[in-house]
């Protein structure tokens, strides 16, 4: 990974957790919890599918529709989507802007 490659990842990731903490609010501080790319939605950040939907609206606002991330999701399996991180959705997002360079 070149650095700006390494850049553009850790901008994609601060934007992603910049829109997760419009979603989740004041429940961020209460729950106490540092988003870092291993956190979870649903386990970590008590997410539902339709914070995920409303996700998906904000990160193809902020980057285009390049970034479908419920066509991403339409991939996966029910654990893995139970089971998704802040990282894993950060990593789509960068590789969906790369490919569209």
């Amino acid at each position: 990974m070149t650095d700006t490659t390494a850049e553009h990842s850790t901008d994609v990731f601060d934007g992603v957790v910049e829109l997760i903490s419009g979603l989740v609010g004041d429940d961020l501080d209460i729950l106490g919890v540092e988003v870092r790319p291993d956190t979870a939605f649903h386990e970590d950040l008590g997410l539902e599918s339709i914070d995920l939907v409303t996700l998906g609206g904000l990160l193809a606002d902020r980057y285009g529709p390049r970034v479908n991330l419920a066509e991403h999701l339409a991939e996966f399996d029910l654990d893995d989507v139970i089971g998704l991180t802040v990282g894993q959705i950060a990593d789509y997002v960068a590789g969906a802007l790369r490919e569209g360079d």
